[in-house]
């Protein structure tokens, strides 16, 4: 070998013909489709007529919820054919020419759309419901572009030609609401941390009852459950009935030392929601893995969110410790559901004991968080009970949250951008009062900012003495110049001639000499009180000769100024003095104060 590579062919492929798609082969309208979340959905289909159309929308709606589909949750499957009923009942009524996919033309979705809109549905219902339409046509037509109709294709590009609107942003609860479900949250926890794996001690004074209660703990802790016909079971329920000991709640009892039980999640969730702010979507798909990275008294609580296309695994760090906070909950949740999840192979979180077995996942906690709140009687700010969602529990978690960062949106937008955190959870009814109160303080000091100094005779005393408390105003050196008017103007003594907010630093103030109650840079002392009483006179004076709204845009501030905010600094006595002084010494107005 020469040691020098050999010179490479070019490599040439035979040319491949890609296969065409194959129609849809879906002929029933009552199928199954297994969903990424949310378990098997039974599609039924069959009441609906025209039948080819009806079986051109149960094929796209399977592809649809295939792998890769924008579908994937077995709720929004439930939805879509809820939706498929009512567009085919408005076919039905005001399109009955309709019988396939070649019929359908765009003025037919127009038409849909206002029925919709006839009956009361509001914009953001009315897009989502035609969506759903459009969006199972587009399927369609990417399977066979054939069967549609060209203006169809065009009606195609968009939803509907008017505006859904902005949604109301569902409000948070107060502080005082949050403080009654957080603690109630927190006893029912710790009530039922100290339930399970707490020794059995309910019957140990009837030997007869405690060997039949022995008797169901060990099938529980061999099947880990047992049903309510199980002949152990009820010789057991018998047995207690006939001695007058509590049977209601049996069931629960006994598998309340071994799992968790239905009713223990409204707290669980409820308290997590609060500590977390995580979705509540998120929250009830927690998985045994969820948690990740402890380090200096936090862990990283890693979530699915399925609605955020293409960044559905997210992560947020949470507090560790004790159960008292979220991370430490969880680890308990997760040591308190290994028993159960010896019986059930599935790594959610949520491990469960509900009636007739052990359950994996939560699907809808609804009734259970109603009676929950029921059950504690927590009451809303109006003092009826309480109408308990998670959506707002989160919205509450971002409320506090929000009062503690003090409104700073790069603190408080954590998990969305910006302007997501200022439209959907700073915006809320309930933070109205905050935002007001900060836009009046900010007015507040807008209008301190341009306040003259007022002095009445002690503040004048107590200035002359320390003459460092202005240093913010003026300084020291220039304190005693200005009190003994070596630098007055009409007004006030002025203690920045050349540095008015006015003009520009270094040049004199051009402001008319009334612009000194508008000035910073002013000190109001009793020496100008007689000059600022006769400006008064004339300002009422002229409230005679002009109009009254030429009256209140040259002279309206001004007088208020004066009115309200500088004579009542004075005592009476001072103002009486000034008073005595304006009607002995004659003061001239300077000219501009009649241009």
């Amino acid at each position: 070998m020469s040691g020098r590579p050999r010179k490479g062919r070019p490599v040439a492929f035979a040319p491949i013909t890609p296969e065409r798609s194959q129609p849809d082969p879906v002929l029933g309208l009552k199928f199954t489709i297994e969903a990424r979340h949310g378990g098997t959905v039974l599609v039924d289909m069959t009441g609906l007529d025209p039948r080819p159309l009806a079986i051109a929308f149960a094929g796209a709606l399977r592809r649809s919820a295939a792998l890769g589909g924008p579908i994937g949750a077995a709720s929004v499957i439930k939805q879509y054919v809820q939706v498929y009923r009512h567009f085919f009942a408005w076919l039905g009524d005001d399109a009955p020419e309709v019988t396939g996919v070649n019929d359908l033309r765009a003025v037919h979705i127009d038409g849909f759309a206002s029925a919709l809109e006839r009956r009361g549905m509001g914009a953001i219902h009315r897009h989502i419901t035609v969506g759903k339409v459009i969006n199972t046509l587009r399927a369609i037509e990417a399977d066979r572009p054939d069967r549609i109709a060209p203006d169809l294709h065009e009606r195609l590009r968009y939803t509907l030609a008017t505006s859904a609107g902005r949604s109301t942003p569902r409000d948070a609860y107060s502080p005082f609401v949050a403080r009654a479900l957080r603690d109630a949250a927190r006893a029912d926890i710790e009530a039922m941390l100290r339930r399970l794996g707490a020794d059995d001690r309910t019957d140990e004074g009837d030997p007869v009852v405690a060997r039949a209660r022995a008797d169901v703990e060990a099938i529980i802790a061999r099947q880990g459950f047992i049903v309510a016909d199980q002949p152990a079971l009820k010789r057991l329920y018998f047995m207690r009935m006939r001695r007058g000991l509590p049977i209601s709640t049996l069931i629960d009892d006994l598998h309340g030392r071994h799992h968790l039980l239905a009713r223990d999640l409204p707290a669980l969730l409820v308290l997590l929601t609060l500590d977390t702010g995580l979705e509540p979507e998120c929250l009830k798909t927690l998985t045994v893995d969820c948690l990740t990275n402890p380090h200096a008294g936090t862990v990283e609580l890693r979530y699915l969110k399925r609605r955020a296309r293409g960044a559905e695994h997210k992560s947020m760090r949470v507090r560790d410790g004790g159960s008292g906070t979220p991370g430490g909950l969880m680890r308990r949740l997760i040591d308190v559901t290994a028993v159960a999840r010896e019986h059930l192979t599935d790594d959610c979180l949520w491990l469960y004991h509900n009636v007739g077995g052990l359950r994996a996942g939560i699907v809808d906690p609804k009734f259970q968080l109603a009676a929950w709140a029921r059950r504690h009687g927590i009451a809303g700010d109006d003092g009826k009970p309480l109408h308990l969602l998670l959506s707002r529990l989160r919205k509450t978690h971002k409320a506090l949250w929000y009062t503690k960062t003090e409104g700073h949106m790069a603190r408080f937008a954590v998990g969305h951008t910006r302007e997501v955190a200022a439209r959907h959870y700073a915006d809320l009814p309930s933070l109205r009062p905050l935002h007001e109160a900060a836009v009046a303080d900010a007015f507040r000091a807008a209008v301190a900012a341009a306040m003259p100094t007022v002095l009445p005779p002690t503040a004048e005393q107590a200035l002359r003495e320390a003459p460092e408390q202005v240093a913010s105003l003026m300084s020291a050196d220039t304190v005693g110049p200005v009190l003994d008017g070596e630098q007055d103007v009409w007004l006030a003594a002025c203690a920045g001639f050349h540095s008015s907010p006015f003009a520009e630093p270094g040049s004199p103030c051009a402001q008319p000499f009334w612009g000194c109650l508008d000035c910073p840079n002013a000190v109001i002392t009793a020496r100008k009180l007689p000059a600022i009483l006769a400006f008064l006179a004339f300002v009422e004076e002229q409230r005679c000769s002009l109009p009254a709204s030429d009256w209140a845009a040259k002279f309206g501030r001004v007088h208020t100024r004066i009115t309200v905010q500088v004579l009542p600094v004075f005592s009476d006595a001072v103002i009486a003095e000034a008073r005595r002084q304006m009607g002995s010494e004659r003061l001239y107005l300077p000219p501009e104060a009649r241009a």
